[in-house]
């Protein structure tokens, strides 16, 4: 079974930390993490795949270094030093034992940067490295200015944790809503939602929820909600959008018929087709989303799943979507520009 991320190191800080410049590295990102992960009795791992009963809150600082290729992830490998001037390395972790302690950070980081928020919710088979380093890059290639929110559930980071993975998924719905409704009570205007494979399962479910409770746009404050290689049943999909109803903003969907990763969870169900390797874009388009097909555009890992962040055309496009400045974007010409990208 393909992976979201697969990398097995699982470590997010290295044993010695190698100091450096502003001059000496490409940028540094401060993560903020909400995590139904429990904390690791590794330290250098910060959280680990068990899942934890409560939410848990902290902030990772990451370099990015100054040889970085736009839509990859340099990480360092076993036996290779701690270099920030080659790979990308968590220079500071900070925990928050209390829901007001982190807000109360957040909310002078969102008050920094103009009040704009993305929340980034990763896939299947990733670990809290992984999900800190994807969310780090995407930032960083596509120029986010806002505040990068990272909702991690407790993937077991395993090929083999298919079940367990869509189980913690399942478990994490009411977490990922604690964490909108949390984020709606900050300084922020606009909180944009980036989502990939099986996290995509996991953000519908709670906007679901949201639309149950009255509330389907946070107050107002839902911006776009990007759903990259949605590893979603198609008929359960058409559920989630028949209960949300035709959204207000944006939510686009990234299709591409040749995702090996989604073909093979479409096997594990029963031959049944996912969203993000569905075909009839029109049957999908009639809920109100828009429909980027990504099928004639290259990715860079093997299994063709990863290609909102590791495309370089595509995650600045994303990146430029989201970075429109009148607040929910009136005129649609990126959007228009990213449906375009799988025709030029």
């Amino acid at each position: 079974m393909a992976g979201c991320a697969g990398h097995q190191t699982q470590e997010i800080l290295g044993s010695v930390v190698v100091p450096t410049t502003a001059t000496e590295i490409a940028g540094n990102h401060s993560i903020f993490i909400t995590t139904t992960r429990k904390r690791s009795d590794d330290p250098n791992k910060v959280f680990d795949g068990e899942r934890s009963a409560t939410l848990n809150y902290a902030r990772v600082n990451v370099t990015v270094p100054p040889v970085h290729q736009t839509g990859q992830i340099e990480r360092r490998s076993r036996g290779n030093s701690n270099d920030p001037t080659k790979y990308f390395m968590a220079s500071e972790v900070v925990g928050y034992d209390t829901q007001p302690k982190f807000a109360s950070a957040l909310n002078a980081d969102i008050d920094a940067r103009g009040g704009r928020v993305m929340v980034f919710v990763h896939g299947y088979n990733t670990g809290f490295d992984d999900a800190v380093y994807r969310l780090t890059q995407i930032v960083h290639d596509s120029g986010y200015p806002g505040t990068p929110v990272l909702f991690s559930w407790a993937s077991g980071a395993k090929t083999t944790d298919y079940v367990y993975d869509k189980e913690s998924a399942a478990a994490a719905r009411d977490q990922l809503e604690v964490t909108l409704r949390m984020l709606a009570q900050t300084g922020a205007r606009r909180i944009d939602i980036v989502a990939h494979s099986m996290g995509t399962w996991v953000t519908m479910e709670t906007l679901r929820q949201l639309a149950i409770t009255g509330d389907r746009d946070l107050s107002g404050k839902l911006g776009d909600v990007v759903l990259a290689s949605p590893d979603i049943d198609v008929d359960v999909f058409k559920s989630q959008m028949r209960r949300y109803g035709k959204p207000d903003k944006p939510f686009i969907l990234l299709l591409s018929d040749d995702d090996r990763a989604l073909r093979l969870s479409g096997l594990i169900a029963g031959s049944r087709p996912r969203v993000g390797d569905y075909r009839d874009a029109a049957d999908l388009a009639s809920y109100g989303v828009t429909v980027v097909d990504l099928s004639k555009e290259k990715g860079s890992d093997s299994f063709n799943h990863t290609k909102f962040a590791d495309n370089p055309v595509l995650v600045k496009m994303i990146g430029q979507r989201l970075r429109e400045d009148d607040g929910f974007a009136s005129d649609r010409d990126v959007t228009d520009r990213i449906s375009q990208l799988g025709t030029q």
